[in-house]
């Protein structure tokens, strides 16, 4: 296994086809994606093509990366990094099982992503977007040293965009 970002309690890789399953039962739980604006995939099968046309780590070198425990290799969500060409704009996201909330994963797993976004592959910034009601991941960014940017409109709900600049996270570190 290709671990690509180790962090104390995570190791992250690259998602491939085999992940269909977690994908799918990731995804098929209605409060994991309720403030994503996502869709549970109608089969694993769907989520096996979804995993093979995903080709972001061809084109950029990141991506959303399959987040597993170090003690037991046990596959709790996604965490990383997108570019948008559109916005021209490079964005963290999360995704945990409901189980793994709480944990602090996502932000053990956020923090070493922006790490790896400004000093691996040198963003200028990386932004964090959520609902406003969604409290949860609002902190996570916070606590990933994002700060409030700007308020926007996603998926019809009201939302907000965090920022983060490469000197915002030497003073986590």
């Amino acid at each position: 296994m290709d671990w690509v970002i180790e962090t104390p309690r995570l190791l992250l890789r690259e998602l491939n086809t085999d992940d269909a399953q977690f994908f799918f039962d990731l995804n098929n739980d209605p409060e994991v994606i309720r403030y994503t604006g996502d869709v549970a995939f109608e089969s694993i099968d769907a989520a096996r093509q979804f995993l093979a046309g995903y080709d972001h780590f061809k084109k950029y070198g990141f991506g959303r990366w399959a987040m597993a425990t170090k003690s037991e290799h046990k596959l709790v969500g996604w965490c990383g990094l997108k570019y948008s060409s559109d916005a021209n704009e490079y964005d963290l996201g999360f995704r945990l099982f409901k189980n793994e909330w709480g944990k602090d994963f996502a932000t053990e797993a956020g923090i070493a992503c922006l790490t790896a976004g400004f000093q691996k592959f040198n963003m200028p910034m990386i932004v964090g977007r959520a609902l406003k009601a969604n409290i949860g991941s609002i902190r996570v960014l916070e606590k990933c040293g994002m700060r409030y940017w700007k308020d926007v409109e996603e998926h019809d709900n009201e939302a907000v965009v965090y920022r983060c600049f490469p000197e915002d996270l030497n003073n986590l570190l």
